[in-house]
């Protein structure tokens, strides 16, 4: 019954974790696999079972569950259940549990599993033994796809008790296999269009900022309203004729000092990755305003500052229109600061091309090319151009690499992911994974080492399970890159510390990623140049492999550092000296 409430329900993929108190659960699923009406993934591992399952919901757009036996194996679902509550993603958690009798005496893999993930699930139910779970399926299900009123869609838990016997009876079986199987039809980007912008409307020196999850929407309303737009990557909406590649940097120069100081600001989505869209959004003397149309995950009701608009008709009176004058000025801005930014890293890639001897340099099988090492926004900028279908880009600086350095497409190319509901690395892997099964389409994934390592048991697929079209992008620069351009940087380079930075925060490392990915079965390809990068990524995607680009993280801070020199620069000569 529980089965069939679910796929009545809309969920189509569960993914299973092996477990005997969660067989009954599982054997009734292969029922329904085998029926062509649901479609099964197995992990071993429950962490990445819970994230390959958020994954499968963020590519579909419906709920997926996950199946765990008692015990930690709830536990370990935790972390993905956090992504998915901040997130708004409808994960549904299947969690088997021993009957009310054995509760609090010490039977085995037992502990308190009801309510278990707190305030991070939208509803939780503890459903008896031998109860009808109907009801509780139903009101569960509501829950995660956001159908009771305001509140967003997130995770709940169904813990779910059994008693023995917990196998088949004799006589059952799973019957012959149908053939159907599960499709959805592949989400392609989109590009939306609006109706120009009403002359009524009072001109004014506005921004719109898209940040993670904001959707063509918000590409849409700048152009129909003449505004520059700062588009995250993950916002699906840093494409079109108004976009701003390099955005963070230009902030300064169009600051209350300036000739063409910024009036207000439209956002839309969660802004996440940069400290300079912070401290404007902070400004008391911006207004600015959120378009939150329906109830969000991200934040509580009187926590921000700016106002929230429920209609596109309040945000364009909140939001006026721009003059040519503005939004030539960010653009010739926004030109001559991507150029900047291409020139530099085209030199610092020459300059990097020799390793720190301090840092330990991880092995590569096979030869590398001479040439041009590269940096981490320069794997970024090329890997955004690069990829159609569907890419992954995983937190840390990634996801920010791209951010600075990848020029805005005229048209959208690939439909973007990101865990940035608590932009933690966790599960990142298993994420891509769930997103390449769920999408059937190409996908790619960007990600450091570290972010990589983390979640290593990600690349593992048992037998006869589901192989996507995967390709794995790797930065592999021997630590945590990140660290360095935080204040931590300044704190190594002041040298008050020691090796103590490097260790704390580094965490260096020598692990051979070639030998990793052959233990999993996994092609590998190791570059060291932009041009062998491009050649790897021209490619089609066949199954999954890797490709690991050696890079140096020390000099990363100087590197950010020449490229904002060369920008201020380069926008000073367009825009005159502030």
């Amino acid at each position: 019954m529980a089965v069939a409430a679910l796929i009545g329900a809309g969920v189509r993929y569960v993914v299973v974790a092996p477990g005997s108190r969660s067989a009954p659960m599982a054997y009734a699923l292969a029922e329904a696999d085998a029926a062509g009406r649901v479609e099964l993934l197995v992990r071993i591992d429950e962490r990445d079972a819970g994230f390959t399952a958020l994954g499968l919901a963020l590519t579909t757009g419906a709920p997926a569950a996950v199946l765990t036996t008692s015990g930690t194996a709830v536990g370990n679902l935790l972390p993905a259940v956090m992504e998915a509550n901040h997130a708004a993603v409808p994960l549904v958690v299947l969690s088997a549990d021993r009957p009310e009798e054995l509760r609090g005496t010490g039977a085995n893999q037992t502990t308190v599993q009801p309510d278990l993930f707190g305030e991070h699930v939208r509803f939780a139910v503890d459903v008896p033994a031998g109860d009808n779970p109907l009801r509780a399926v139903e009101t569960a299900l509501s829950a995660a796809t956001g159908a009771f009123e305001d509140i967003p869609p997130g995770p709940v838990q169904l813990n779910l008790a059994f008693r023995d016997p917990l196998v088949p009876a004799d006589g059952d079986g799973l019957g012959e296999a149908s053939g159907r199987r599960v499709h959805h039809a592949p989400r392609p980007p989109l590009a939306l269009d609006f109706p120009a912008a009403s002359p009524a409307l009072p001109e004014r020196r506005t921004v719109v900022l898209a940040g993670h999850d904001a959707g063509p929407v918000a590409e849409a309303f700048a152009r129909a309203h003449g505004l520059p737009l700062l588009a995250e990557p993950s916002s699906n909406a840093r494409f079109g004729p108004n976009a701003v590649g390099p955005y963070r940097l230009l902030l300064e120069h169009f600051g209350p000092e300036s000739g063409q100081p910024i009036e207000r600001v439209v956002l839309f989505g969660r802004p996440t990755l940069s400290r300079p869209v912070s401290v404007l959004l902070a400004r008391a003397d911006v207004p600015s305003a959120l378009y939150q149309p329906v109830p969000v995950a991200w934040y509580e009701p009187g926590r921000r500052t700016e106002l929230p608009l429920e209609t596109l008709a309040d945000l364009a009176d909140f939001a006026g229109r721009g003059t040519p004058a503005w939004l030539d000025a960010w653009l010739l801005a926004g030109a001559a600061a991507q150029h900047a930014v291409d020139l530099v890293l085209s030199g610092a890639s020459d300059a990097a091309a020799v390793a720190s001897p301090a840092v330990p340099s991880p092995p590569v099988s096979g030869p590398v090319v001479s040439g041009p090492a590269v940096s981490g926004p320069a794997v970024g900028a090329l890997v955004w151009a690069h990829t159609r279908g569907q890419l992954v880009l995983g937190s840390s600086n990634g996801i920010r690499d791209v951010d600075l350095a990848g020029a805005p497409p005229q048209e959208p190319q690939a439909t973007v992911f990101a865990n940035r509901g608590l932009a933690g690395i966790d599960g990142t892997l298993a994420t891509a994974t769930g997103i390449a099964v769920g999408g059937r389409q190409e996908t790619t994934v960007l990600l450091g080492d570290v972010t990589f390592l983390h979640d290593a048991g990600g690349l593992l697929l048992g037998a006869g399970e589901a192989v996507p079209a995967l390709r794995i992008v790797v930065l592999n620069d021997a630590g945590g890159a990140i660290f360095g351009l935080l204040e931590h940087g300044a704190i190594e380079r002041s040298g008050r510390y020691g090796t103590a930075v490097e260790r704390l925060f580094g965490t260096p490392h020598t692990v051979d990623l070639a030998a990793l990915a052959a233990a999993y079965g996994v092609a590998h390809r190791a570059v060291g140049t932009t041009a062998e990068l491009a050649a790897a990524l021209a490619g089609p995607i066949e199954g999954r492999s890797i490709i690991e680009v050696r890079a140096d993280r020390h000099g990363l801070r100087e590197l950010h550092e020449r490229i904002r020199a060369a920008v201020t620069a380069a926008v000073s000569g367009v825009l005159g000296a502030d």
